[in-house]
């Protein structure tokens, strides 16, 4: 029998979203509260003073994220191509490792607020302004649109809210922390929501895989292609495994080192070795995603194949099921709660990230002797803003075919340029201020030129793996960039020549903490972790 799940919410259920919901937004009161007295100082606000430790930023790293997206999308690709999307979490630790290494000291060397920024001392003011309105732009549509949307439908299956009336509600929440309390109310809670998600989606692993007689029960009840990371493309034609060691590592250089949302964290550091430890740390909660995320939708198929569930019609109502026919009175209200932290963590994030790059970017440019005290004001406008946007934006997401899809084309096609622009800057002496203002402009064309290719393929006849595509645009925007480097040499400040590394090997001789909170150490046993799970699922 097909079953179309949607969830009766109960008393209990109420009182535990509700208090979350207070909570939550109380924190984000208490810490504009703390922060009154300096929020005169944009830094305060927008980095929360400099004063980040690892293990806020590590967490708050995580929780940005994590959205909704990632619970109700994984869960189906679990039930669809079992565990073969985890590698969109795992492959992610190798690359905070990069950026513990290679980026974050440069970033906190630099002291720059913004990544933009951080360009235009490495190359020039143009190459800051094309990254700066990119940006924003990616935020508004990729971080928060999709977020808001995706959201919107779970809490409508879940318990028949509208979901015009649940992407306003849910932004506004959002909002009201974030404008008043900036980037400290921001990680802080951040730190929270992370702890509700992994706790609520461990609630549904646990109970689902003790339904389904254990691990030995689900091995005996699904393939066993289900249960590896690593396929054909004869098995998982959108994502065999070269796909995922070309593909991914370029969308996760600009996902997890060069993209505003996430890395802000990172710049509101204590230190450089808080910068260094955080990602780290991060890296190593990557781990569980696959299991509390896309494991689910694999329990769902054996508990459907056992007779213990009923089948559904779609496939996006796997995670609705789950809590649906699993979870007892109560708990249903702690997945919700959790629902709506990687939901709020997500928006907060990128709304934040917003206001720093307008303000910090393009009005203080604009208006060089604006007052700190008028840039946090600019900063909460145009966080207000931006959510505004999000919400007339995120009702017209439901005509993509797939937001899931959606979501990776996106980000595919505006990676490359981005990522060549950095990883050459980073590692090459030689690369141009020419070289990268041609890169950012001709790359993102391009990639738009391509996503319109894979998006009327019916009628183009194009039919590349998005993960491939996104490989050989960064091929094609390197060899321009290194092109018009040697043509027209780039001429170093003395700034700019500080954000250059000389060698790998140079990136390993900073200070660091002894012991186990080495950096280097910790960047090695998460590599030698990471290696051995894809040994093991491979």
């Amino acid at each position: 029998m097909v079953e179309r799940v949607k969830l009766a919410i109960s008393w209990p259920d109420l009182i535990v979203i509700l208090s979350y919901l207070i909570g939550i937004v109380g924190l984000g009161l208490w810490a504009w509260h703390k922060r009154r007295r300096q929020e005169a100082s944009s830094a305060a606000y927008f980095l929360a003073g400099s004063s980040l430790r690892w293990p806020v930023i590590g967490l708050a790293l995580f929780s940005a994220n994590i959205s909704t997206t990632h619970l109700v999308s994984l869960a189906q690709e679990g039930y669809v191509n079992g565990l073969a999307y985890g590698n969109f979490e795992w492959m992610a630790a190798f690359l905070l490792i990069v950026l513990s290494l290679f980026f974050a000291p440069f970033y906190i060397r630099s002291r720059v607020a913004t990544l933009p920024d951080f360009l235009e001392k490495r190359y020039s003011a143009a190459c800051r302004n094309w990254l700066a309105g990119l940006s924003i732009i990616s935020a508004v549509f990729i971080h928060i649109g999709f977020s808001l949307y995706t959201g919107a439908v779970v809490l409508k299956g879940l318990f028949g809210i509208d979901i015009n009336v649940s992407i306003a509600l849910t932004a506004a929440l959002t909002g009201v922390y974030t404008i008043i309390g900036g980037l400290l109310a921001v990680v802080l809670t951040e730190s929270v929501q992370t702890i509700i998600l992994i706790g609520g989606s461990a609630c549904v692993v646990v109970i689902g895989l003790v339904a389904a007689g254990g691990w030995s029960g689900l091995v005996s009840s699904v393939e066993p292609v289900k249960l590896t990371v690593l396929r054909t493309a004869a098995e998982t034609p959108s994502l065999p495994w070269y796909a995922v060691f070309l593909g991914y590592p370029i969308i996760g250089l600009w996902y997890w080192c060069a993209d505003q949302t996430i890395v802000q964290r990172v710049l509101g550091a204590k230190d450089e070795n808080h910068a260094r430890i955080g990602p780290l740390f991060t890296g190593f909660i990557k781990i569980l995603p696959v299991f509390l995320f896309v494991l689910p939708g694999v329990i769902a198929t054996a508990l459907i194949r056992q007779g213990k569930l009923p089948a559904i019609a779609d496939s996006a109502d796997t995670y609705s099921l789950l809590i649906n026919k699993l979870l007892p009175v109560g708990l249903r209200g702690l997945i919700a709660a959790a629902l709506l932290a990687a939901l709020m963590s997500t928006v907060s994030a990128a709304l934040n990230s917003i206001a720093t790059l307008f303000t910090l970017d393009l009005y203080k440019k604009w208006k060089p002797r604006a007052s700190e005290g008028h840039l946090t004001r600019v900063g909460r406008v145009v966080t207000f803003a931006a959510m505004i946007a999000a919400i007339l934006w995120s009702p017209l997401i439901s005509h993509f075919q797939s937001i899931f899809q959606g979501i990776v084309a996106l980000i595919c096609y505006i990676a490359p340029p981005i990522t060549a622009v950095f990883v050459w800057g980073v590692f090459w002496r030689r690369a141009s201020t020419a070289a990268a203002t041609a890169t950012l402009s001709a790359g993102s064309v391009l990639g738009l030129a391509v996503f319109f290719l894979d998006w009327f393929k019916d009628k183009t006849g194009w039919h590349v793996p998005s993960m491939m595509a996104t490989f050989y645009l960064f091929l094609i925007c390197s060899a321009l960039l290194a092109v018009i480097s040697i043509v027209k040499p780039h001429v170093h400040t003395p700034e700019s020549e500080k954000l250059v590394w000389t060698s790998l090997g140079e990136a390993l001789r900073g200070t660091g903490a002894r012991g186990l909170k080495d950096y280097r150490v910790l960047a090695l046993l998460l590599f030698v972790a990471m290696v051995a799970l894809y040994i093991i699922f491979a």
